[in-house]
């Protein structure tokens, strides 16, 4: 079945230049770029974003990170997309991941991991109403 996926590529990879090359792997693996954004969360949209995490011990953290810098947002389609891009990332934790996964490439850390993909459709919905407001 053909799906939409947000993808985010956080702001250590912007920071460290990766944009390109991750971006690269997405279109070598079959992915379509719908829409693309370059912008910066603030606290509101970094809460209502990562809703599900406020109140949890890593939360403040997380939101501070992803206020640090760029992110660029990518709405990306393929049969299966969902599965496919999570398959792409790796593990949350780069030291985990599978080599030659995204995260295992550029990733840092378990928060600045380098990308964010949605992990069902509905979140996939949800995401990209807030990024991209459709």
């Amino acid at each position: 079945m053909i799906e939409q996926s947000l993808f985010l590529i956080k702001p250590n990879a912007v920071m460290q230049g990766h944009v390109g090359r991750i971006i690269s792997m997405l279109e070598d693996h079959g992915f379509s770029i719908l829409k693309m954004k370059l912008f910066r969360f603030d606290e509101e949209l970094a809460k209502s974003f990562y809703a599900e995490h406020i109140g949890k011990e890593f939360f403040n953290r997380l939101q501070s990170f992803m206020c640090s810098g760029n992110t660029i947002a990518l709405l990306l389609e393929k049969e299966n997309a969902i599965h496919d891009l999570r398959e792409l990332n790796g593990d949350v934790s780069p030291q985990k991941a599978r080599p030659g996964t995204i995260r295992a490439l550029h990733g840092n850390g378990i928060t600045d991991n380098g990308v964010h993909s949605s992990d069902s459709l509905a979140s996939a919905r949800r995401e990209t109403k807030i990024i991209f407001g459709v």
